[in-house]
């Protein structure tokens, strides 16, 4: 079998997690963009704890784990029958993520922003536990809960100490 024919069964194979990584790394782009149109003077001016990462590591951070989300979705979606309910959670936990950004950055509301993560964060625990008996949705939400855990309590030590 030639390489180019094996690259196009891989493509054939994966065609929903390919479609579910462009569209996720799309809207992250998107909501990226927010925080590039955003008074950025304002973020700047926060105070931020310690163990707040420089500015350049959040970038290819986001862009993995927008990868990882595009492939559960692709692994979802083509079971969507079996998996409907956990779809549909974590179609919800995503589309809190991507509201996270204009919410904190654009509207400036750190507070609002907290109680978004919050719940993004039950949700994607509750994928978990939703995605149990699945080792591969179980191990690309790894890295996803670990972040998403981390930023919760970046967020809220922006809230506690710019009170």
């Amino acid at each position: 079998m030639s390489k180019a024919l094996k690259l196009k069964n891989l493509v054939i194979k994966f065609k929903l997690e390919i479609y579910g990584i462009i569209i996720c790394l799309t809207l992250g782009l998107l909501s990226g963009l927010v925080v590039k149109i955003s008074d950025y003077s304002w973020y700047n001016n926060l105070l931020k704890p310690s163990f707040n990462p420089p500015n350049w590591v959040f970038r290819p951070v986001w862009s993995f784990i927008y990868v990882t989300i595009g492939i559960i979705f692709g692994i979802l979606y083509k079971n969507i029958n079996k998996n409907c309910l956990l779809f549909s959670i974590f179609s919800i936990q995503f589309i809190l993520n991507i509201l996270w950004s204009p919410i904190f950055f654009y509207f400036q509301r750190v507070d609002l922003a907290f109680y978004n993560i919050t719940i993004l964060w039950l949700s994607i625990a509750l994928c978990g536990y939703l995605a149990r008996n699945n080792r591969s949705i179980l191990f690309l939400l790894c890295p996803y809960f670990l972040w998403i855990s981390f930023a919760w309590l970046l967020n809220f030590k922006i809230y506690q100490i710019n009170i």
